[in-house]
């Protein structure tokens, strides 16, 4: 019985290690000289070229490149550079047939993807279908959103013709057995004369977000009319940039001009339009407090300090011509003073995908890093820090240590200016990274522009091991310290101003990790969702005395890219 015992043990270990063995092999990089492992990666491109043919183009080009650069292949294997060759021209014929489809049926957005994705690769385009053609095509079907700037100050009156009060009904709510009318409140503004609408994401969240299982409705309400409700629909949205366009089958009675943030400087006097707490067409004035915030995860915000309360989330922010500057997004209702909009350059990114439809996704390379600066103290480029395990970084073979200096050829000398590129690019495209090798040597590789996700930490917690994705997460490179307790770990290095350098951490603290999870936006009164970890220290800042600490970082932030 205890010999059945032990074998029966000493199975499910041997289970329990392969697949443990499995699951990290599915992330690990692929070995291109090993014959089996290149066949079975060819019949995963060929596997997957049917629902994605534009990342089984990009995997095909990283094979073939593999193949061709390696000699010890070519001399063991004739064949492998043809096959290389030739998987590479199907996975390209593919993506040149959707290409054209998309052209056919006018959907020029996602011709773009495709056409950016075979320059990128240096395939051949469908004649006379170059990514340049395809933006004019784009620029030309969204002309229903284009006006010119405004160079005499309009009437205020006029300004806030344009506004409208969002309107959602929520059904009922139940409190204490009684029942009562739920509603939701938001700006909006026009920016087409058919009737096109721009709000905030999360003023229309019920409408499309898939996790909402009640009742909603949406109306708008023109300015001047409290009473009557008209319906519209979500044409599409943005939640990484909060941004939404509605459509309502009205004839606008203004339609804003969008002009530009990028003149704007601190103590400049902006104006705000909207319904703060349904007082419809109120407008308020105040100056600008900074120009860079980062509360939102890809983009640096406008702080400002005109008055702005609930329900003017999704309103106009225009300079004194009446232009649109930004859209006013967020406040701190206990905090006076502190209100924030989003350039108005991030919804004319976004409108190409609006007018295509449904929701926007926006690119994501699965590293994080910050600015590095070179002897000049200026940014020269974004110090990769972290590449998660099965990302695009790491198929296409960057590491930590690695400097990115630009991206689709474009300079990438900040980690601000390396996301604005990134937010310019199609998800589900490829596009082009240069920069220089932890070694000196540069490089120009193609990537492949997955969606980003909505809490990148899930992804990494999911692939890595806690010594790793704590990198990222908390600022802090852990190395391990005994061979029994897998748990315990010294810190190598500290990301200065990162969550573990301001709890008082120090190179080589010993570290023990008692637990990791995520906690869920349900569990906390806030409603946000958050890693969370428990420790067993001892810092040399406290003396090396014995310590629990409890730490916690957020699921996205400014330098995940």
């Amino acid at each position: 019985m205890n010999k059945f015992f032990a074998a029966a043990c000493a199975a499910l270990v041997l289970v329990i290690f392969s697949c443990e063995t499995v699951k990290k092999a599915q992330y690990g990089p692929v070995n291109y000289t090993k014959d089996d492992v290149r066949l079975a990666e060819i019949k995963r491109i060929e596997g997957d070229a049917g629902t994605n043919p534009v990342r089984s183009l990009w995997r095909a080009w990283l094979l073939k490149d593999a193949v061709a650069g390696d000699e010890s292949i070519a001399l063991r294997d004739t064949a492998a550079a043809a096959q290389g060759e030739a998987l590479f021209s199907r996975m390209a014929d593919l993506v040149n047939a959707g290409a054209l489809r998309a052209v056919g049926e006018k959907k020029y957005y996602e011709a773009l993807m495709y056409l950016n994705a075979l320059e990128a690769v240096g395939a051949p385009v469908p004649s006379g279908y170059t990514s340049a053609r395809v933006k004019d095509l784009l620029k030309e079907q969204t002309a229903v959103f284009a006006r010119a700037e405004e160079t005499a100050p309009p009437p205020a009156a006029r300004s806030i013709k344009g506004t409208v009060t969002v309107w959602l009904d929520l059904g009922i709510k139940v409190e204490r057995g009684m029942g009562y009318a739920n509603s939701a409140l938001g700006s909006g503004f026009f920016i087409g004369e058919q009737g096109y609408i721009i709000t905030n994401y999360h003023v229309i969240q019920s409408e499309v977000d898939p996790a909402y299982e009640g009742f909603s409705r949406l109306y708008v309400k023109l300015a001047g009319d409290p009473d009557t409700k008209i319906p519209a629909r979500v044409i599409g949205w943005d939640p990484l940039l909060d941004l939404a366009l509605l459509k309502a089958e009205v004839k606008a009675p203004h339609v804003f001009s969008l002009g530009s943030s990028l003149g704007l400087n601190v103590g400049d006097r902006v104006r705000a339009i909207g319904s703060p707490l349904g007082l419809e067409s109120t407008i308020t004035s105040g100056i600008v407090s900074s120009v860079s915030r980062k509360l939102l995860s890809v983009a640096p915000v406008i702080q400002i300090d005109a008055a702005v309360n609930s329900g003017n989330s999704g309103g106009p922010l225009i300079d004194e011509n009446g232009n649109v500057q930004a859209i006013v997004f967020a406040g701190l209702l206990q905090f006076e003073g502190l209100n924030f909009a989003i350039p108005v350059e991030y919804l004319l990114l976004d409108l190409p995908g609006f007018i295509s439809g449904g929701k926007v996704e926006h690119g994501w390379l699965g590293g994080f890093g910050h600015t590095w600066r070179g002897d000049s103290g200026q940014g020269e480029g974004v110090a990769v820090q972290y590449v998660m395990p099965g990302s695009s970084l790491a198929y296409a073979g960057l590491e930590a240590g690695d400097v990115i200096t630009a991206f689709n050829g474009a300079p990438a000398l900040s980690i601000e200016t390396l996301q604005n590129e990134i937010l310019k690019g199609c998800a589900n495209s490829i596009a082009t990274v240069q920069g220089v090798k932890a070694g000196g040597e540069t490089f120009s590789r193609p990537v492949y522009l997955d969606a980003r996700p909505d809490e990148p930490v899930r992804e990494m917690v999911k692939r890595d091991v806690a010594a790793k994705y704590f990198i990222p997460t908390f600022g802090m490179e852990l190395i391990p310290t005994s061979t029994t307790n897998k748990r315990r770990y010294s810190v190598k290095s500290l990301i200065r101003g990162g969550i573990a350098d301001e709890a008082g951490f120090s190179e080589n603290d010993p570290v023990e990790v008692l637990k990791t999870r995520v906690v869920e936006k349900k569990e906390e009164e806030s409603g946000q969702s958050y890693l969370y970890a428990e420790l067993y220290t001892k810092k040399r800042k406290n003396g090396y005395l014995d310590v629990n600490l409890a730490i916690g970082a957020p699921l996205d932030n400014p330098y995940y890219f």
